[in-house]
């Protein structure tokens, strides 16, 4: 009955990704941005159900379980941070610009060069967060399916490649419609379900008004801060989320829709946190063994709430992944090969749509490969973001508000002090915000646990330095490029 229940959620958001296909219309623009041409619900609706993730919701409830509210809810505050940042920031501006990638800011701003350093970039960090979203389906269907974790994934996988593939942006955007009605549907109805049944039961010291979670050392404040701004500033320069900003259809639509988007990822992740805290009061005793949240469902709650909260998280993962594999892809073909917009005079086809569509089973398949070898939800959210930040955020804010000075040559010095200082730690410390690091860890006895978080902080400020001292040193010796002229936007209706 639950996999029945699941599968006419899972079958639904599948069909209205193929019937919306047809938008495409043959078009890499109407593909990789849906025309520039979608209004505020389905622009918002994209934004919050690439925020609120499977990492955001059974990664927070296992962290908020074991570690405390702030360990869990940071990540989808951090998300709803991001969100509200990037509306009052930058939203306006990156719409107005009329770009099909983030990485073509790059470009436009400092060289081919510095484009193709942040695309790889990019694409090795957007792997590792679709991976995190392939665990959870893979826990999902080995749990309550009976399949094995590898027939999970790729179950996941084939689903999001089949509407993706044909509808782009546009099936992305009406698909995560669906996605987050379900989504918010489920988070309500399990908090009110232990609230009325078990009550919200807080342990001593992991509560939301225990503020030693952020103060104190001792109980992890280092970690959930590197948490909250790893996802809160590092996920400002998510190629998924610019996609949809890209795809708004005027530049105040683009905003609201990130501040509408920051709230409703802020109401839907909090409530799993709660549920957490009250798990170990639910559960007494009892041997857990597994997903904190996927043992509650499936020992304790009744099977329509069940069907409803598995169906949340799935809606959850796919929304997430579609939007991964699709900017993905477009960055892989159009910032590192350069391929570029054009119809093929005979055939009247657009390359540039057909070699998207072509990468992406590529890219799925890098990600499955992080799945398998890394079975972990939240951490691997927040190791993607946590690249971005050392790396990319300098040169895209300072790009913005420092436009004057800003050089190839101090972007360039930023992105590779960051990414190598970062890197370097992360291979040094045996622990990534709080688990074991089991990717790729160099036994040593200088730095332990407890340097776990400082990296997050130390990379980007290194890279921060390292602009500015660069950009001082050796300033611009031509006037700066102006931006493109912005494209014309019709007047919204007061």
């Amino acid at each position: 009955m639950i996999i029945l229940g699941v599968a006419i959620g899972v079958v639904l958001v599948l069909a209205v990704g193929l019937a919306v296909a047809r938008k495409v219309d043959g078009d890499s623009t109407n593909f990789l941005v849906a025309g520039r041409a979608l209004g505020l619900p389905l622009v918002a609706a994209g934004l919050m159900g690439q925020a609120v993730d499977s990492n955001a919701t059974l990664g927070n409830t296992d962290l908020s379980a074991g570690f405390g509210f702030w360990a869990g809810a940071s990540l989808p505050l951090g998300l709803g941070l991001c969100l509200l940042l990037t509306g009052v920031f930058f939203a306006k501006r990156m719409n107005a610009m009329g770009l099909l990638s983030l990485p073509d800011f790059y470009r436009i701003k400092y060289s081919r060069g510095v484009e193709l350093a942040s695309s790889v970039l990019m694409i090795f960090s957007f792997c590792i967060l679709l991976a995190g979203n392939l665990v959870a389906g893979g826990f999902l269907f080995e749990r309550f399916l009976g399949t094995s974790y590898t027939a999970g994934v790729l179950i996941i996988v084939g689903v999001v490649l089949a509407y993706t593939i044909t509808g782009g942006m546009f099936s992305d955007a009406y698909t995560a419609f669906i996605q987050v009605i379900i989504t918010v549907i489920g988070s309500a109805a399990l908090l009110v379900w232990v609230a009325l049944t078990y009550g919200i039961t807080v342990p001593e010291g992991m509560g939301p008004f225990d503020l030693g979670q952020l103060g104190d050392p001792a109980q992890g404040a280092v970690v959930n801060w590197a948490t909250l701004i790893a996802l809160g500033i590092g996920d400002i320069v998510a190629i998924d989320f610019m996609q949809r900003i890209f795809s708004a259809k005027s530049p105040e639509i683009a905003r609201r829709a990130c501040f509408v988007g920051a709230a409703g990822t802020a109401l839907v992740g909090i409530p799993y946190a709660l549920v957490a805290l009250s798990s170990g009061a639910i559960f007494g005793d009892a041997q857990v063994d597994g997903p904190v949240l996927f043992v509650l469902l499936e020992q304790y709650a009744p099977a329509g709430l069940t069907i409803m909260v598995l169906s949340a998280i799935v809606a959850a993962s796919c929304s997430t992944a579609n939007g991964v594999i699709l900017g993905t892809a477009a960055v892989a073909v159009r910032n590192i090969a350069g391929r570029d917009q054009q119809h093929d005079a005979e055939t009247g086809k657009d390359p540039l749509l057909r070699q998207v569509r072509f990468t992406m089973p590529f890219v799925v398949g890098v990600a499955i490969l992080f799945a398998l070898r890394v079975p972990q939800t939240g951490i691997l959210l927040t190791l993607a973001f946590d690249l971005m930040l050392a790396a990319l955020v300098v040169p895209f804010v300072l790009a913005h508000w420092w436009p004057a000075r800003i050089t190839t040559a101090a972007a360039a010095a930023a992105i590779t002090v960051g990414l190598v200082v970062r890197l370097g730690f992360f291979v040094l410390t045996p622990t990534i915000y709080g688990v074991d690091n089991t990717l790729l860890y160099i036994p040593n006895s200088v730095f332990g646990p407890g340097f776990d978080g400082w990296p997050t902080f130390i990379a980007p400020a290194l890279s921060l330095l390292t602009f500015v001292a660069v950009a001082l040193l050796r300033p611009r010796t031509t006037p700066p490029t102006p931006d493109p002229s912005p494209r014309t936007v019709a007047a919204e209706p007061t």
